[in-house]
């Protein structure tokens, strides 16, 4: 466990290196359940208010993620290497003269939502197989400008996320220079975050997939600065942070704890079905026929062991779980599921917590 309040939180994104995000929030979103997961003394939300301005940034890594501010050089750099990166569809459907009109407006007025910017008409919004971007071209500019790095979301506000100028917002990190290249660092980065990472292709590569097809793993293997193993009952291969036997790794303890569906942990699902004998798949965008449990279902962690897993939501005040599974085999722990279900349900401003017995997967 990390130290509690503010203190832990922070020192907790600078050990996993990045938090993956998800505007979905049913029992807090997927960053609040990352730091609850690890961190006491914090409430839903709390992930954003202790990090944000001066301590993370947005930005692509996984996927769009929370990452510390000493990242922030090297994304600029990269941004610098590859202005179009990611970014070929937006730019498309917003004008030169709109980025520059929205950055000069943030950089006079200070942190600003899109929303209280001035108004810039609207765009045709993207379709990513179903997910639809914003029609705002002051909210799109504003994403391109992100990417750039020109700008960066500061915190998050009723109406919206809040951004501003780097120098205001990362006074410290803004100028910094890069101590080294930015792909090998980027590969050390993810192989931190992962624990282990598959040489295989897969989601957990994301914008490093460039990387993976170069030689670059194979130099920084035989550099001594990650190392190859393999998993047992696995054919695949996984690179590893130097030294990482020789690690210290704690004890796992008695507490249940609720995973996020993103969490870094989960993010290879092939390697987690190996390690725990546990297969997960985030059914949140099939289509209710196709699930085989439901809609936001989080698996449930206890000394060391993926032993259930949990649907809940919080409606009124009232921390509602509509099902727990136990995995098959497994003596589901009732009395730490329902110390952990208390203390989810304070975090989330709920009085109460109904739940059902759990069922056998």
């Amino acid at each position: 466990m990390f130290p509690s309040g503010a203190r832990g939180v922070r020192a907790m994104l600078k050990d996993l290196r990045c938090i993956q995000l998800d505007p979905l929030d049913v029992i807090g979103t997927n960053a609040d359940l990352v730091a609850l997961a690890r961190v006491d003394g914090i409430a839903r939300g709390d992930v954003y208010k202790h990090l944000l301005p001066g301590h993370a940034f947005e930005h692509i890594a996984k996927e769009r993620c929370l990452l510390p501010v000493s990242a922030f050089p090297y994304y600029r750099e990269r941004a610098a290497q590859l202005p179009t990166w990611r970014l070929e569809e937006r730019l498309a459907r917003v004008p030169e003269q709109v980025l520059q009109a929205v950055l000069a407006e943030l950089t006079e007025t200070g942190p600003a939502s899109a929303k209280t910017l001035k108004d810039h008409g609207a765009v045709v919004p993207l379709d990513w197989s179903g997910w639809k971007s914003t029609a705002r071209a002051t909210a799109m500019a504003l994403d391109v400008l992100g990417a750039r790095c020109q700008v960066v979301v500061c915190g998050r506000a009723p109406g919206g996320k809040v951004y501003d100028v780097p120098h205001r917002a990362l006074p410290r990190h803004a100028d910094a220079a890069v101590t080294q290249p930015v792909d090998p660092w980027a590969l050390v980065e993810r192989v931190e975050a992962a624990g282990l990472l598959s040489r295989a292709s897969g989601a957990h590569w994301s914008s490093l997939k460039h990387v993976r097809t170069s030689d670059l793993p194979d130099t920084l293997v035989r550099e001594g600065l990650l190392e190859e193993v393999a998993v047992s009952g696995s054919p695949r291969r996984y690179l590893a942070p130097s030294g990482f036997r020789r690690r210290d790794v704690p004890e796992p303890d008695a507490r249940m704890r609720i995973l996020g569906p993103l969490d870094a942990v989960l993010w290879d699902r092939e390697l987690v079905r190996v390690a725990f004998g546990f297969d997960y798949v985030w059914e949140v965008y099939k289509p209710a026929a196709q699930r085989q449990w439901g809609w936001y279902v989080c698996p449930l962690l206890h000394r060391g062991r993926l032993v259930g897993r949990l649907e809940a939501r919080v409606r009124e005040g009232t921390l509602t779980v509509d099902n727990v599974w136990r995995e098959q085999g497994v003596k589901l722990d009732d009395a730490a599921l329902d110390e952990t279900l208390a203390r989810h349900a304070a975090a989330c401003g709920a009085t109460r917590v109904k739940r059902p017995r759990a069922r056998v997967a």
